[in-house]
């Protein structure tokens, strides 16, 4: 399983007592507090909270950032897990760079907590492996990025509420803008007033969203730059760059996403004539960077593929890495008679003699009814999901008995077989990414190389 962020000394429970006797206490918390304070950093605070071995000391820096109640919650207490490769998002990150035409910067999108592996892990594995920027979806995350100490400048991909884009500017932070409105209230919010006549009037930095087809967000039209384009001429502002996001580039049928190119191509002239002046051009998400190079322009972002998800011929030509591992244990198994039924409203019944586990992970945790009849991985053979899957725990028709304690492997590798999220995305007509980020935060993260 690699190096792990919980150790055995968890498992049995030393060390955690007295850490959580200090926090109860007072102790511990506040001189954790105090060494962030005077500048000592998030390692101090965790030199702090982790005495007694809690977590292996290779550990460290992965929770770096991290308060003294979320190292205490990093214990595991029951045998499901996520494993998260810190070497596969690193790795993945330096292959897709490497592939980059030069001159183009990787943006490396960790919105959704790093697609539910982790955001502040994910972004400074991703800043090793080459990425020069970072992306998130919301406003909050960005803030947790600056606050686990990410300095990679940062694009919120949602536009944020205008009122908010002081504080926007405050961290340093890059933020979508889909219209004129937008920025027209931003410039009449007292926060952003105050802060211009405070400050001198450091500007903020915008990039500029265009849907040339997608219909999700952005300037449509000539009339509605035209509308945007003097606001952007009076100060306070700095285009560091102008986007698009494609529909179809996943699909081998490329026509439409020829023409959202063309219509981008357009929208970039209009920009042209005005004047303004643009930092960097950007379209490529990861399975358009990844099939066609040519889109690259001055930056890509790479979501998907820094997990190890998107078309499959580029993943294997790249030797992209998944990044998750999802593995539990069988918590009993049982011999079901012919006739016998189980699960909520006796929605499973034997056709035969036949042996069924139980396993703890259930919807809470993200694995919702839709993965009822998918498969996971128990000795080294598929078994399917039978009946409705519970809140917490779901059961699997086993091939024959099978040990209490037996590792089921509901993402990833065991012995010959491999379920892969995208097999688990296939059968339930979505996308990878999906299944990670719907994994709940009752699962933990194990980190490992």
């Amino acid at each position: 399983m690699g190096a792990a962020v919980s150790d055995a000394n968890v498992q049995r429970g030393e060390g955690l007592q007295s850490a959580e006797a200090n926090v109860q206490r007072g102790e511990g918390l506040q001189s954790a507090e105090a060494n962030v304070q005077r500048g000592d950093g998030p390692q101090s605070a965790e030199e702090n909270i982790l005495q007694g071995d809690r977590l292996q000391s290779a550990n460290a820096n992965v929770l770096r950032g991290c308060s003294p109640a979320e190292v205490l919650a990093a214990s595991i207490y029951r045998d499901t897990a996520a494993e998260v490769s810190l070497g596969a998002i690193r790795g993945n990150a330096a292959a897709v760079r490497a592939a980059l035409p030069a001159g183009v910067r990787l943006m490396a999108v960790v919105k959704a907590d790093g697609y539910g592996h982790g955001g502040a892990v994910s972004a400074r594995m991703a800043e090793e492996g080459g990425a020069e920027l970072l992306a998130t979806a919301y406003l909050e995350e960005a803030l947790g990025l600056r606050a686990a100490g990410i300095r990679l400048p940062i694009l919120v991909l949602t536009p944020i509420r205008p009122e908010d884009a002081a504080l926007a500017a405050e961290h340093d932070l890059m933020l979508t803008v889909a219209g004129a409105d937008w920025l027209r209230q931003m410039q009449e919010c007292r926060p952003w007033r105050l802060r211009q006549a405070s400050d001198g009037g450091l500007p903020l930095k915008i990039h500029i969203k265009a849907d040339t087809g997608l219909g999700r967000l952005g300037i449509r039209s000539k009339a509605e730059w035209d509308e945007l384009a003097p606001l952007l001429r009076g100060g306070g502002v700095v285009v560091d760059g102008f986007y698009t996001h494609f529909a179809t580039a996943g699909l081998e049928d490329v026509t439409y996403l020829l023409r959202q190119h063309a219509r981008f191509m357009e929208m970039k002239e209009w920009v042209r004539e005005s004047g303004i002046e643009v930092g960097s051009w950007h379209c490529a998400g990861s399975a358009a960077a990844l099939r066609f190079p040519w889109l690259a322009m001055d930056m890509v972002r790479i979501g998907a593929a820094l997990y190890g998800f998107g078309p499959k011929r580029a993943v294997d030509s790249l030797q992209l890495r998944p990044a998750m591992k999802l593995r539990s244990r069988l918590l009993q198994t049982k011999l079901l008679r012919k006739g016998e039924v189980i699960g909520y409203d006796n929605s499973y019944e034997a056709d035969e003699d036949q042996w069924i586990g139980t396993v703890p992970i259930g919807y809470a945790d993200g694995w919702t009814q839709s993965f009822r009849g998918s498969e996971m991985l128990v000795e080294g053979r598929r078994v399917p999901i039978v009946g409705k899957i519970c809140m917490d725990q779901l059961m699997v028709r086993l091939p024959g008995p099978c040990p209490p304690g037996a590792e089921a492997v509901l993402i990833g590798s065991q012995g010959d077989e491999c379920v892969s999220c995208a097999d688990l995305a296939a059968y339930l007509g979505t996308v990878p990414q999906e299944v990670t980020t719907g994994l709940s935060g009752r699962i933990k993260r194990i980190y490992t190389e």
